[in-house]
């Protein structure tokens, strides 16, 4: 038996609520089955931002099997304003969810008549600080995860491989009294139209940037801000940025990432809000210089005020030849900011051409033995003493003996450098030349140094090294091109004694292309020959050539990609600091900073996250396994942050056209995954 109650006048004319008045009506009529009542006639009440918040809400009746959208439609016309709303939707305040499933009913949904429905645009305008400091106004979707609305923010401005970015909330930066009274400037994007579809690898350009930019001069200008670098910046707004003193400061800028799986809405980000899109994790895939304008250009602006803000640790002489790399990008971004432009077809003639020529070179070697000296060093700041053995490198192997006449016997020990971490240590002014090898073990890594006599022996074991580490022999045919791109590298570290810098050079203001520290130990004076010295090695590269050779320095720091949080293991007393790399993961003690342990990706069985506790697990190979509880961030972001350094080893050229966001998600969405 269905009952039908109308009894408006009542409803409105005294005060009382909803739920009391259908309660009453179902005491006077005998009716026990209240909630069934109770969602098949029911008053909802919607309120439409847009009207302005002192505009009353519109009161609709509904029934429990109504759907969402005609919920929308009965909405609509009552309200008889005519305008495009196929942009807006419902948000339930109290679930803090969008219903964006049209054909859902309300009872289907769990929506009661007390529930608070907004009906609101689902695009927004949001405030986004880019890595080159640029604070852009666009319109950007709230109702789906933060992972599609980066994708459509990077297909708006031109940034192939979105998985590789994220937001985050930004950090506050030290204001003075003077400074608050300064508007600052904010380049408008909200009237672009927001696109659909994947995002290709390689986007129709107009004159060199995609359609949207091109409708106006001063569209054409904001584009030029976002592919072109910007100028050294002032002493003072080095100063003015965010510097983390310490790891643990470090660790809490890492607890700001959004999550990927919710949507802005759902974190609390609102409209107008400010938030920083950031290189997130550190696998740059498939850089190519004449597409990726912008992404190349804010790839380096994160990275140079990573040195600048001293967030990756790097030794004087690399900061001197990263503040002559600064100098010269700056001085032919101004001059010829076209040089990002590259003829592609005699590029991949010259790389056939060298590939050719070094295939035939590296035909006739297949193993090579150098005099090296080595050393195990198991924690960071325990560096003992050195130890000299003869050493032989074979395929992906490196085997070493007491001397050289035992080297035709057994060795004391053989190591497979497949799938091994390598990194420099190098400091060509006091003759080091230093190997850092991670090698796998069932335990975690086994960290190796290996020292070389001199700059040739250096480049040679280096490139054999890479190239195990991949598991290529010395007969690749890319062994003498990673030596001579060593080679270039080691060059570009010598000082110049000669000095014999252009006229008007000496006027650069070098605190602007390093560090606070260097502002402290040195003046201006002392630290300009010396950067003039680098700059000799770097003043014949092309924009291009310095922009990824700047990159690739970067990228060569012992620290480069950690991301850090500070978490307690199951069974310890005292907090440590877990180090996220794209490959493995770091257990570093809090107090001195030695490296603990270190377990690989690859030897990864599985990893959970317990949700209620907030603690993650992983099991490695070999029955190893770790738990942990995160302090300074949520496990959702580490969960995250390893998900998406997996993700991103899945790659490859063939699969480049297309991004494969079913599989991010069940990587790194966890249970609150949509």
């Amino acid at each position: 038996m269905f009952l039908k109650l109308s009894f408006p006048s009542l409803l409105h004319s005294t005060h009382v609520c909803l739920s009391c008045f259908i309660f009453l009506c179902c005491r006077l009529c005998s009716v026990r089955t209240v909630s069934w009542i109770y969602l098949s006639l029911s008053l909802l009440l919607l309120f439409l931002p847009d009207l302005g918040s002192d505009a009353p809400p519109v009161t609709i009746s509904v029934a429990s099997d109504l759907h969402v959208g005609g919920v929308i439609l009965k909405l609509v016309e009552k309200t008889q304003i005519k305008r495009d709303w196929s942009d807006h939707a419902l948000w339930w305040e109290q679930k803090q969810q969008w219903l964006l499933r049209t054909a859902w009913t309300l009872e289907k949904y769990g929506i009661h008549a007390d529930a608070r429905l907004l009906f609101m645009p689902q695009h927004k305008p949001l405030k986004l600080g880019l890595p080159n400091g640029i604070t852009l106004r666009l319109r950007a979707s709230f109702s789906c995860p933060v992972f599609q609305t980066v994708m459509g923010i990077c297909r708006m401005l031109n940034i192939r491989h979105p998985e590789e970015l994220s937001l985050l909330r930004p950090v506050e930066e030290k204001k003075k009294k003077k400074d608050k009274d300064l508007a600052e400037e904010i380049y408008d994007l909200t009237e672009v139209p927001l696109s659909s579809g994947t995002l290709m690898s390689r986007p129709c350009l107009y004159n060199g940037m995609p359609a949207h930019f091109v409708d106006s001069p001063q569209m054409e200008a904001i584009y030029k801000m976002l592919s072109v670098t910007q100028p050294p910046p002032a002493p003072e707004v080095i100063a003015k940025q965010y510097r983390p003193a310490s790891v643990v400061d470090k660790a809490h800028i890492n607890g700001r990432w959004l999550d990927s799986s919710r949507c802005l809405m759902q974190q609390g980000i609102q409209e107008n809000d400010r938030l920083w899109l950031r290189f997130k994790y550190a696998a740059f895939y498939d850089i190519e210089p004449k597409y990726d304008v912008v992404r190349l250009t804010q790839l380096y602006e994160q990275a140079r005020w990573a040195i600048l803000l001293e967030d990756v640790d790097c030794t004087e002489e690399e900061m001197m030849l990263f503040g002559a790399l600064q100098y010269h990008i700056s001085k032919v971004a101004q001059s010829e900011p076209q040089m990002l432009s590259t003829n592609a077809a005699m590029d991949d003639l010259e790389s056939a051409l060298m590939s050719l020529e070094v295939k035939m070179e590296g035909e006739n070697s297949s193993a090579s033995e150098f005099n090296v000296i080595v050393c195990f060093r198991p924690k960071r700041l325990t560096l003992k003493g050195y130890k000299q053995y003869w050493f032989k490198f074979q395929d992906t192997s490196i085997s070493y003996f007491k001397s050289k006449e035992e080297s035709i016997g057994e060795p004391i020990q053989q190591i497979n450098l497949r799938g091994c971490e390598v990194a420099p240590d190098v400091n060509v002014a006091s003759q080091k030349f230093l190997i850092r090898l991670l090698i796998p073990a069932p335990e975690g890594m086994n960290e190796v140094y290996l020292r070389c006599e001199n700059e040739q022996q250096y480049a040679q074991w280096m490139a054999a090294c890479r190239l195990a580490s991949k598991g290529k022999s010395l007969a690749d045919s890319s062994f003498q091109s990673e030596i001579q791109s060593i080679r270039s590298f080691l060059a570009m570290q010598k000082t110049n004694s000669h000095g014999n810098a252009p006229a008007g050079d000496e006027s650069i203001n070098t605190h602007s292309l390093v560090s606070p520290r260097y502002h402290k130990k040195y003046k201006p004076k002392q630290l300009t020959p010396r950067i003039l010295d680098a700059y000799q090695n770097v003043a014949q590269l092309s924009l291009t050539d310095a922009l990824m050779r700047f990159l690739q320095i970067w990228q060569a720091l012992p620290d480069f990609g950690l991301s850090y949080v500070v978490v307690r293991f199951k069974g310890s007393r005292k907090d440590e600091v877990l180090g996220i790399a794209p490959n493995r993961l770091i257990r570093i003690d809090l107090g001195v900073g030695d490296v603990v342990k270190t377990w690989r990706y690859n030897n990864m069985k599985q990893w959970n996250v317990n949700w209620d506790i907030r603690q993650m697990a992983i099991e490695f190979d070999g029955n190893v396994n770790i738990a942990f509880s995160c302090v300074t961030a949520d496990c959702k972001i580490v969960h995250e942050f390893i998900g998406g350094y997996i993700f991103m080893s899945t790659r490859s050229r063939e699969k480049s056209d297309t991004l494969n966001e079913e599989l991010f998600h069940k990587l790194t969405g966890g249970h609150e995954a949509l």
